[in-house]
């Protein structure tokens, strides 16, 4: 007799879904790289989570403009930018102008695993993250090499508490918090206004006015700002120079000048305070008579 068979789906093995991905997983000792969840499961563009996934598997001084992203990727100008103001948008990408040993100033590229997280002890020191960029009128597109950040967990950083606000200059606190009401963008935060109040506050030392310090601030700023509102401000605080040291406006006493005269010997212009001779006919009037 034979044995009986049955159309019924075996059993699933203990564990496994039923639909969806199988990961099959491998041990990687090398040749890899640590991409946090929230930045692999990111909504939105594929592209800019490539983009950052191939930023984050460079190691340090990598170029990263987007000439060079352009030649690794079959994306264009258009998509490699909009995924680098993204990220940027984010915290992940930061973009700073640096000054170098020999006094030349170049864009450098930061790179944050977390965004807004501590550097670890092992990296070499760039400032401090999330520091507030020289940044610029405008900022060009990447042009430096890229500088990772690898951060710890917002849960574990250690970031410098910077001074509190009460400590800083109100005159300088109440300009900064009047900038939102020139361009709606440039809204600051508690802490970002306590590192930037002593800069304004070195402007109003200065000799300038709260209205021209928003003047010098706020003037041709892009259509897009490629920078945090803060960054931006500290390198304007930073880079612009301070005015001159305001003059007296006393008048300057002029020395009175002496009038001119026609001299009564040979008629010549001379210049004496009473009228006579002029010192050419008074020296021959001195020599010795010739017999």
């Amino acid at each position: 007799m034979d044995d009986s068979q049955s159309n019924a789906r075996l059993r699933a093995a203990a564990g496994a879904p039923t639909s969806g991905v199988i990961h099959v997983r491998t041990r990687l000792t090398a040749d890899f790289t640590v991409i946090s969840n929230a930045l692999a499961q990111r909504r939105g563009s594929a592209v800019t989570v490539g983009v950052a996934a191939y930023i984050s598997s460079l190691p340090d001084g990598t170029p990263v403009s987007i000439a060079a992203l352009c030649e690794h990727f079959s994306e264009g100008e258009i998509l490699i930018s909009r995924a680098l103001r993204e990220l940027e948008a984010a915290g992940y990408l930061e973009r700073r102008r640096e000054r170098t040993p020999t006094g030349q100033v170049r864009t450098r590229t930061y790179f944050y695993d977390v965004p807004g997280g501590a550097p670890d002890d092992g990296p070499p020191g760039p400032p401090k993250p999330r520091r507030p960029r020289k940044q610029q009128p405008t900022v060009p597109a990447l042009v430096a090499p890229v500088v990772h950040q690898t951060v710890h967990a917002p849960a574990e950083a250690e970031a410098e508490e910077p001074a509190p606000l009460s400590a800083a200059d109100p005159r300088a606190v109440a300009v900064l918090a009047a900038l939102r009401q020139v361009d709606s963008r440039l809204v600051l935060s508690t802490q970002e206004a306590a590192r930037l109040a002593p800069g304004v506050s070195t402007w109003l030392a200065a000799g300038l006015l709260p209205t021209q310090i928003t003047d010098r601030l706020t003037a041709g700023l892009p259509d897009h700002l490629m920078a945090r509102p803060a960054g931006i401000l500290a390198y304007r605080l930073k880079e612009t120079p301070l005015p001159s040291p305001v003059r007296s406006a006393e008048p300057t006493v002029r020395a009175a000048v002496v009038p001119m005269w026609n001299c009564d010997g040979c008629d010549r212009g001379f210049r004496a305070e009473e009228p006579g001779r002029c010192r050419d006919c008074r020296s021959r009037g001195r020599l010795p008579a010739v017999g």
